[in-house]
């Protein structure tokens, strides 16, 4: 079994003892089991699926930090998670819709607001994504 915390600034967003999780980093998609070399990563927008006696739990979340240390520990630190049974599909679609209107307006935008409308559209994609997945699972 691994130990697996998800933590933003809100808090613990999911804590327990699972059999493996599978999240999305810069370099492509990690799947962490039991015994796994200890690592680092940076995490990408996208979908957290977690393996608990056989049962998947699904997660959107915004960018952060992988760790797996030794003796099948894994904290996941993320900007933003969030549970898929709690996303609001149609608050998720709006906000992406409003973030590719304002990205439309590039020419008006510094960088850096760019690349935070940017990373928001990210996290709306993948909030979208897990959302629906689950509503068509469920």
């Amino acid at each position: 079994m691994l130990l697996l915390k998800i933590v933003t600034p809100d808090g613990i967003t999911y804590e327990s003892e699972i059999d493996q999780v599978s999240v999305s980093t810069q370099n492509g998609e990690i799947t962490v089991l039991q015994n796994h070399i200890p690592l680092i990563s940076v995490l990408k927008a996208g979908e957290i699926r977690i393996l608990k006696s056989g049962h998947e739990v699904d997660l959107a979340v915004s960018s952060g930090v992988l760790e797996v240390r030794p003796h099948n520990e894994v904290y996941i630190l993320a900007d933003t998670a969030e549970r898929a049974e709690h996303i609001d599909l149609e608050r998720a679609e709006s906000a992406r819709k409003r973030a590719e209107e304002l990205m439309a307006q590039k020419q008006t935008l510094e960088d850096v607001e760019f690349a935070l409308l940017q990373a928001k559209l990210e996290k709306e994609l993948a909030r979208l994504k897990v959302g629906k997945k689950y509503k068509n699972i469920r």
